[in-house]
């Protein structure tokens, strides 16, 4: 997905770790910020640089990056100045109040109207699926099994960046699924439909020291 001055790149990987492989949901989110692709929040160290011609292009660096394991089992960078933004750029308080139009669409226990508050072209990278909803229907469907645990969500910790039609919401929150208390790494990215601000990007993923121990990552890393 690409808009101006940001670009979001989402779906799986997988890893080699010594010989062990694993797969992951992955999403990154770029921004180009005064004539260069800046880390707006840094998340890790990592930078990405593409060269062409012998040419080096403009550094590409990482402004978001969610990873999380697959839960079951448990833009190419371009030279020169870039167009001048446009656009409604919301406060944070008003891109944290988004994530409580979707929190009420769970309320409704309809999942079309839950999928509803996603984009035309969306990317939902659920808690409880392996498999990456990319459209109505797909989402529509995860929803129908989700919503009879009656979620309800609470942020707990949130981190906001905004753009011209676009923002992004990620931290923690957690959900109280029929009296089950269930934190989540969560990242959403909005951006404007018309006059409405939809949900474009959707990444929730159980807190990984709950699904696998400490201790056992330690040792597996040592």
């Amino acid at each position: 997905m690409i808009g101006t001055n940001w670009c979001q790149d989402a779906g799986i990987y997988e890893f080699d770790l010594l010989g062990d492989k694993v797969k992951a949901r992955y999403s990154f989110i770029y921004k180009f910020e005064d004539g260069e692709w800046k880390v707006s929040r840094p998340t890790n160290d990592l930078e990405l640089h593409f060269k062409a011609c012998h040419q080096v292009l403009t550094p590409l660096q990482i402004a978001h990056h969610h990873s999380s394991m697959m839960p079951e089992p448990l833009l190419a960078a371009t030279s020169g100045s870039a167009p001048a933004p446009s656009g409604t750029v919301l406060p944070d308080d008003e891109v944290r109040k988004l994530f409580h139009l979707w929190n009420d669409a769970l309320a409704t226990l309809d999942p079309d109207t839950v999928a509803k508050r996603y984009s035309s072209k969306p990317c939902l990278l659920p808690t409880v699926s392996d498999i990456p909803r990319t459209d109505y229907d797909s989402i529509k469907d995860y929803f129908v099994s989700f919503l009879q645990k009656k979620p309800q969500g609470t942020i707990l910790e949130s981190y906001v960046t905004s753009g011209p039609d676009w923002c992004m919401d990620d931290g923690i929150y957690e959900f109280d699924l029929l009296g089950q208390k269930v934190k989540a790494r969560y990242s959403f990215v909005y951006t404007k439909e018309g006059d409405e601000w939809k949900i474009a990007h959707h990444h929730s993923s159980q807190m990984p020291e709950e699904v696998v121990p400490k201790a056992s990552l330690e040792a597996a890393t040592a």
